[in-house]
Parts: C-alpha cells; sequence; structure tokens
C-alpha cells in the first residue's frame, strides 16, 4: 500500500512538472485558480487547518471573514504551486521581473562585508522563486537544506529542480548540514532556511501571535558559531504578476548570556519578524499543518505536551515530511 502511494504522489508531481510549465502563462493561472477553488469547497483538513491556523492571526475575525482568508490562502498556495512547477521554464528576465524586494540593501551590504548572511523565512509566497530571483539578478548562488521526503524519487527530483535554479541543497539527514553550512558562511557565503516551523525536540519554544510554539534554533546557532549576519525575510502576492518581499534589519547576537539564552533571544526576534509579515499578508502563508504546541495531537506513548520527535535546524523544505512521514498531492515540499 506504501508503495503504491508513493508511486502516485510522485506521479501527481511529475504530471505537474510535465504539463503545466507547458502552458501559456494566462492558461496556468487560471487553472491554478480553479484547482483552489474546488480544494477550497471540499473543506478538507488542510483547509480547516488553515482556518484555524488564520484565526490564531486575526483573533477577532468572523467565521465569514476566515472563510473568505481561506479561499484568498489557497489561491496564493497554488499560484505558489502554479509558478514553481514553471519555474524551470522561465528565462532570466522573467525571473528577474518577477520579483520586487524592499530594503534589499541588509542583504547586499551584508554580503559585500564578507562575513557570511544567513536568510530566514516563514512559508510565505514563493521562496524558490526569491530563490532563483537571487541567483539569477543577484548573481549569487546560495546553500540550502533539504529534509529527506519519501518517496525517494520525488526528494531526488525537488533537490535537482532545486539546483537547477542555482540553489547547492544539502541532505539533512547525517549530521553533517549544519558544518558545511557553518564553512560556506565563513568563507562568506550565502544561506537560505526556511524556519518558522519545527516541531523537534530541540526546537526554541517562542511566542508566536500569543501562544507557544516551536521554531528551528538553527539560523541563531549559525549566527552564533560564524559572525554571520542574520536576516529575516518575508514575501507576499498583490495583485500583479510581480511578487513583494522584505529584508528586515539584522538579528543581532546579544552581548551577554549562555548559548541557550542567546538562541532564544534570537530566535524570538525572527518569531516576530515573521509575525509582522504573516499579519500583513496572512493570505500569503501557506501554513496548512499545526504549528502551535496546543494544537499537536500526542503520538502513542506520549502526552499532549511533549513533542514530536525529530532532527533540528529548521532546514526542512517548505511542508517537507521527515523520514517517517509521507508527502501527499496538495502538500508544499
Amino acid at each position: 500500500m506504501s508503495g503504491l502511494r508513493d508511486q502516485l504522489t510522485y506521479g501527481a508531481y511529475a504530471a505537474g512538472w510535465g504539463a503545466v510549465k507547458k502552458l501559456p502563462e494566462p492558461v496556468a493561472v487560471r487553472l491554478g485558480r480553479t484547482i483552489a477553488d474546488l480544494t477550497w469547497k471540499r473543506r478538507g483538513k488542510g483547509v480547516l487547518r488553515l482556518e484555524s491556523n488564520y484565526a490564531r492571526v486575526l483573533p477577532d475575525a468572523s467565521p465569514e471573514r476566515l472563510a473568505e482568508l481561506s479561499r484568498a490562502g489557497m489561491r496564493s498556495y497554488l499560484r505558489y504551486w502554479m509558478e514553481s512547477f514553471r519555474l524551470p521554464a522561465w528565462s532570466k528576465e522573467r525571473i528577474r521581473s518577477g520579483f520586487e524586494p524592499k530594503d534589499l540593501h541588509h542583504l547586499t551590504e551584508g554580503l559585500a562585508a564578507g562575513k557570511g548572511v544567513i536568510l530566514a523565512l516563514p512559508h510565505l509566497g514563493n521562496w524558490d522563486l526569491a530563490g532563483a530571483w537571487v541567483t539569477t539578478r543577484l548573481e549569487t548562488p546560495f546553500t540550502t537544506v533539504a529534509e529527506r521526503l519519501k518517496p525517494e524519487k520525488l526528494y531526488d527530483r525537488f533537490v535537482a529542480y532545486r539546483e537547477g535554479l542555482g540553489m547547492e541543497v544539502l541532505p539533512h539527514s547525517g549530521g553533517t548540514a549544519f558544518g558545511t553550512l557553518a564553512r560556506r558562511l565563513r568563507d562568506g557565503g550565502l544561506v537560505c532556511l526556511v524556519a518558522e516551523r519545527d516541531l523537534s525536540a530541540s526546537g526554541v519554544e517562542v511566542s508566536f501571535f500569543g501562544d507557544t510554539t516551536r521554531m528551528p534554533a538553527g539560523p541563531a546557532l549559525l549566527a552564533q558559531q560564524t559572525g554571520a549576519l542574520l536576516l529575516p525575510v518575508t514575501l507576499w502576492y498583490d495583485d500583479s504578476p510581480v511578487m513583494r518581499g522584505r529584508v528586515h534589519p539584522p538579528v543581532d547576537v546579544p552581548e551577554s548570556g549562555t548559548r541557550a539564552e542567546k538562541t532564544s533571544v534570537m530566535t524570538q526576534a525572527l518569531a516576530d519578524a515573521f509575525a509582522t509579515g504573516i499579519a500583513d499578508h496572512p493570505e500569503d502563508w501557506h501554513m496548512l499543518q499545526r504549528l502551535w504546541l496546543a494544537d499537536l495531537e500526542p503520538r502513542p506513548g506520549t502526552t499532549a505536551a511533549e513533542p514530536i520527535p525529530g532532527p533540528s535546524g529548521g532546514a526542512r523544505p517548505s511542508g517537507a515530511a521527515r523520514d517517517d512521514e509521507q508527502v501527499r498531492p496538495g502538500e508544499r515540499p
């Protein structure tokens, strides 16, 4: 049964890559919106979880407002997928014109200083497009980390896809990713990590929209260990074909405190920066999974307060599964 499910999952993604990238862009946009609306009308678990997460962002929103927001959120989510399937076929000029970030000087000045830069992002907008823009417009390669997906062929395909956009992709498993990232930063390089969801035992507890969740320690630890600049980034869509973004001011390493205390302060600062971008553009936050500790379902033999075991570091690509999980069509790797 697992083998059949793996084949169906891989087949769904392969079909998307093969067919969608050949469509004219207006057709792909309409197709994405149609799929989003049909999915939203089904009111499945993903849509309901999205609404539940939005309710934490906007606690005073009416049920009607949350339903309206989740519909916009699904349209944004499918826009991500349509763009991602088509990115390998985009020209360099299309990529360059597809993203307009604000306050880019934080990044360019950081790179010019030669100390390395860490970009930390939540699941907002399309981080693959932002990454392709960095490698194409700024002509700056960067390194990221991918948790191994199931089926294995899907993981290999996502790695090849991102490497084709100019990214160096490291496997999270094996325990070598952190050391490689640190070396890249010490050489003055750029590291990009999706970093607002880490439900492992070593995640850092933070306050996020008034409740507690865990976020990865990796970005803060890398900044402390290497002296690299840590920059939060938020992304969003508007009504145009162009994605927008903002590079936030650096998260500084505290002058005093233990390593754990510094990591906690820095991770909370990342959470606060992410929250500003999500609050401004909640419909572009593609969080269809449980995030807050109070929402987690205990596994057999655990209590509701215990975390789901898993690797730390926060380098898992958007929504990706751990080795004991499956990626299903509709989830965002």
